[in-house]
C-alpha cells in the first residue's frame, strides 16, 4: 500500500524484511484521521455509536435524521481523534484553534486523506471488498514535510465488508459479511464490557477466524 499510493504523498516506509520495517524518522502528528464512507461501528469513538444516541453534530460534521447503521453516506466525511490513553472526537476547527496544525496543513491532509481513502475504495472495489472506513496517520519530517506514516489500507486500521453481500444483508437489517478484526470486539462485547470489566481470554477459534480474515483480504487483494 505505501508503494502504491507515493503518487498520492510521500511515506515513511524505506524497506522490509519480515514483520520489521525501516522507516524515516519523523514527528509524528498526535491525531488520527478516520474517513469513513458509511456509518457503523460499535466502539466509544465509533460515528454510529455517537449517531445511535442521539448526536447529529460529530466532529464539527453534521449529520441528518433518520440514517441506519451501515448505511453508506452521501459522501465520505473526516472524523478525527486524538491520540491518547483515551481517544476523544475532535473537529477540524479545534485542531486548528488548539495549535495541533494551521489551517494549510489540516487542508492539506484533509485532501489527502480523501484521496488514499477513494484510491483504497477503489482497489478494494476490484477485489470484491468495501472499503467502509479507516485511519490514517500522518507526520512531519526533519524538513517539515508532512508525510503519511504507520500503516494503511490493512485490516488492523480499516474495516472490510464484502461486496456481494452487502446489499441483501443491509435490506434485510442484517451485519454485514466482515473482514476484518471486529470478530474479536463482537466476541468480547458478548462476554463483558470491554471499557469497564476484565477481557477473558479470547479463545482459539475466534483468534484463528481474525487470522483467516487477514489471510483471505490479503490473497484476493494480491491475485
Amino acid at each position: 500500500w505505501f508503494e502504491k499510493t507515493r503518487h498520492i504523498i510521500n511515506n515513511h516506509y524505506i524497506s522490509s524484511k519480515g514483520s520489521n520495517m525501516i522507516v524515516k524518522k519523523c514527528t509524528p502528528i498526535r491525531i488520527e484521521f478516520v474517513v469513513r464512507g458509511y456509518i457503523a461501528g460499535n466502539t466509544s469513538t465509533s460515528l454510529w455509536t455517537h449517531y445511535s444516541n442521539g448526536e447529529r453534530l460529530y466532529c464539527g460534521i453534521e449529520f441528518p435524521d433518520g440514517l441506519v447503521k451501515n448505511q453508506k453516506l452521501t459522501t465520505p466525511v473526516i472524523t478525527p481523534t486524538t491520540k491518547s490513553d483515551n481517544d476523544e472526537p475532535i473537529s477540524k476547527k479545534d485542531i486548528i484553534e488548539q495549535n495541533i496544525l494551521t489551517s494549510d496543513e489540516c487542508d492539506f491532509i484533509y485532501t489527502k486523506a480523501l484521496q488514499l481513502f477513494k484510491y483504497g475504495q477503489e482497489i478494494a472495489d476490484k477485489a470484491g471488498f468495501i472499503l467502509v472506513d479507516t485511519k490514517y496517520e500522518f507526520g512531519k519530517t526533519i524538513d517539515g514535510e508532512i508525510i503519511l506514516i504507520d500503516e494503511i489500507h490493512t485490516c488492523d486500521s480499516s474495516r472490510y465488508w464484502l461486496k456481494d453481500t452487502y446489499k441483501e444483508r443491509f435490506t434485510e437489517k442484517k451485519e454485514p459479511d466482515k473482514l476484518d478484526k471486529d470478530c474479536i470486539r463482537d466476541w468480547v462485547r458478548s462476554k463483558c464490557d470491554p471499557y469497564t470489566e476484565t477481557i477473558p481470554i479470547i479463545p482459539e477459534e475466534i483468534i484463528q477466524k481474525a487470522y483467516n480474515n487477514y489471510k483471505f483480504f490479503y490473497e484476493q487483494l494480491i491475485s
